[in-house]
């Protein structure tokens, strides 16, 4: 897992912020570990932030490649997921609805 982060792009917030225009540097993607495969079809995450500040070319927003990848290596974690999520509680079998 990378610790290291990826920035690719920036872009605009217009219309009263309803719409974040970006541009992709497509160069920082190429080869990238972070691309994947599904149904043929190759994909990235990216996270789309707003900035502290504006910057000198007024871009109010970064593109960032969303690196998290889950820890496969440490096997304590199995059946987490099994679990419901916080606050609701697990359905009973013999529930009469």
């Amino acid at each position: 897992m990378s610790k290291d982060r990826i920035y690719c792009g920036s872009g605009i917030e217009k219309f009263d912020g309803n719409l974040v225009e970006t541009t992709i540097n497509l160069s920082k993607l190429k080869d990238s570990e972070h691309i994947f495969e599904f149904n043929g079809d190759k994909y990235i995450k990216l996270k789309v932030a707003k900035k502290r500040e504006v910057d000198e070319y007024g871009k109010t927003h970064y593109v960032e490649v969303n690196t998290w990848k889950p820890d496969t290596t440490n096997s304590d974690n199995a059946g987490v997921n099994d679990a419901p999520p916080v606050g609701i509680a697990k359905q009973d079998e013999d529930l009469p609805f």
